[in-house]
């Protein structure tokens, strides 16, 4: 229905002059109210990146300790994928991780149960380190990005626990030993 004909079936209780001006206000006030929403989407955005683009905290002790025990180097991953691990060069005590065309800067910790976490700093992902494999979180999302991670250090520590293992075999434990002299009781 056009605005003539809306005005003639109200019987001119309504001018013609004030229904073309209605649609313009609400038109200025949709336009608005999307740009003030969106300023202010940006202005959050801003304060988010501010903590991310800060150097990191110096290193404790903890983390030295714990930067220490880190495997470093090439992991092989499930579904041949690839991460990288190696000491930052512009913060020490802190770990640079690679991993599908994205770098995190990573906070070594020492779990208690003896696993270190890489933390990064921006909150972003965790790695958590065993001694069997490594596993890549994503924190935000709430899934792993990328699980049997297996690289040098953990190759080594899977042969020595062979190793142990293989020597704590061969070695007869008290009581388990059957004496070939020994007679069983009639």
């Amino acid at each position: 229905m056009s605005a003539a004909a809306l005005c003639v079936a109200l019987g001119g209780m309504v001018s013609l002059p004030a229904l073309a001006a209605e649609p313009a206000a609400v038109k200025s006030a949709d336009k608005v109210a999307p740009r003030a929403s969106s300023q202010t989407k940006a202005k959050a955005g801003s304060k988010k990146a501010l903590p991310n683009d800060q150097p990191p905290e110096p290193a404790s002790d903890e983390q030295r300790s714990a930067a220490e025990r880190v495997y470093y180097g090439e992991y092989q991953c499930e579904f041949k994928q690839v991460v990288h691990t190696k000491p930052s060069e512009q913060h020490p005590a802190y770990v640079d991780l690679r991993f599908a065309k994205s770098t995190y800067l990573m906070k070594p910790v020492l779990s208690s149960t003896g696993a270190i976490r890489l933390e990064d700093v921006k909150g972003q992902t965790l790695m958590v380190q065993i001694a069997s494999k490594s596993m890549l979180l994503n924190v935000k999302a709430g899934n792993r990005l990328v699980d049997e991670c297996v690289g040098e250090g953990h190759r080594a520590e899977l042969l020595a626990a062979r190793e142990r293992l293989a020597l704590e075999a061969d070695q007869p434990s008290l009581g388990n030993s059957i004496s070939a002299s020994a007679k069983p009781a009639p």
